[in-house]
């Protein structure tokens, strides 16, 4: 378990986009440049907006997550020309320990129907309001962020479809938990959801990728590199207790029942009749249990099954080695993947957003 563990927190660190992480490009002369943006529900802006007209990265600070933190929003081509036409929103979420600008997928580029908004979610921050706000990482309301103040922040400033109807999240790894989280607490608030390799699953039948999830918390990767192989730079400090997220994490006498209370696996049925669209990507990772993908892989089997035994409607796609897949896909937990499952998933959310209109 312990080499396991180990080598879970290791993918935990790799789990970024490797071939789209580059920064929107130096804007063109003839680029008017990104839209001003005015503060508002909690955000103050800071430093300069970068980027072109059409992608672009607005920096905010916020009392309810300490540091600052990039939002990167990817305008339709044909926003500026149409002053009087407003767009969906998808609201995508990052992995741990990635960050909004390696988020430049093509299929967010190409889109001509909808904006895309990627906010910081922090290199662990979960998507969620930790239970402890007194520790080393400063403050970690990390839902209040997103739902209470970056959504009516972009529908304020941008000309959204500003309704259930016109709304969508979705994520990579921490980010499709934080995703189907957000979807089961906000119902009301998104017409879709999404998991890309997503850690769907935070129950005892997961446990591994629930003790993953502590060791970002405690920076094991960290201490398992300083007592290994020396100092290898973690992304994951400042230690904070296992704690501090959902409370215990041991399935003891119910202590952990916080962990299973914001379990999405267990609670699809929050999403019910709620004429929410449900979707998800994963791979087998080759079937190899080093590779982080094999587990969650396991994870989006519990979603699914128990969306069966509930009977409710969902699309899900298992593919495997990636071998039919395409787009250099290897059936892992990387961005060559996610790619391709983006380009089936945003023409159909386009569409889904289209037939709602």
């Amino acid at each position: 378990m312990i080499k396991r563990l180990a080598v879970l927190v290791s993918a935990l660190g790799l789990a970024l986009v490797p071939i789209l992480g580059s920064a929107p490009a130096q804007a063109a002369a003839a680029d008017p440049g990104p839209p001003s943006f005015t503060d508002g529900y909690g955000l103050t802006q800071v430093g300069t907006t970068t980027g072109t007209a059409n992608d672009f990265t607005v920096t905010v600070t916020t009392p309810q997550v300490a540091d600052t933190h990039p939002i990167r929003i990817i305008l339709p081509s044909d926003y500026n020309a149409n002053p009087a036409k407003r767009y969906p929103v998808l609201y995508f979420l990052h992995g741990s320990p990635d960050k909004p600008a390696n988020q430049g997928f093509p299929a967010f580029l190409n889109s001509k129907s909808m904006i895309t908004v990627i906010p910081d979610g922090g290199r662990r921050g979960w998507y969620a309001n930790w239970r402890d706000q007194d520790t080393a990482a400063g403050a970690q309301n990390w839902e209040n962020f997103h739902i209470d103040q970056v959504i009516p922040f972009i529908d304020a400033n941008l000309r959204t479809i500003a309704s259930k109807k016109g709304r969508a999240v979705a994520g990579i790894s921490m980010g499709g938990f934080g995703a189907f989280h957000y979807a089961q607490d906000h119902p009301e608030l998104f017409s879709q959801v999404g998991s890309l390799s997503g850690d769907i699953d935070m129950s005892v039948d997961s446990m591994d990728l629930r003790l993953a999830v502590v060791a970002s918390l405690t920076n094991g990767l960290g201490a398992f590199c300083s007592n290994v192989i020396g100092d290898c730079n973690s992304p994951y400090g400042p230690t904070v207790s296992s704690d501090a997220l959902f409370g215990s994490p041991y399935p003891v006498f119910n202590v952990d029942w916080k962990w299973n209370d914001v379990d999405p696996s267990r609670h699809m049925d929050r999403l019910k009749g709620k004429d929410v669209g449900v979707s998800i990507y994963v791979g087998s990772g080759n079937g190899n249990p080093l590779e982080l993908e094999f587990w969650l892989e396991g994870a989006s089997k519990h979603v699914k099954d128990n969306m069966d035994a509930i009977g409710m409607p969902y699309y899900y796609v298992d593919y495997g080695n990636g071998s039919t897949w395409g787009g250099n896909c290897n059936g892992g937990h990387n961005g060559y993947c996610w790619a391709r499952s983006l380009e089936d998933y945003v023409p159909r959310l386009e569409k889904a957003f289209a037939s709602a209109a």
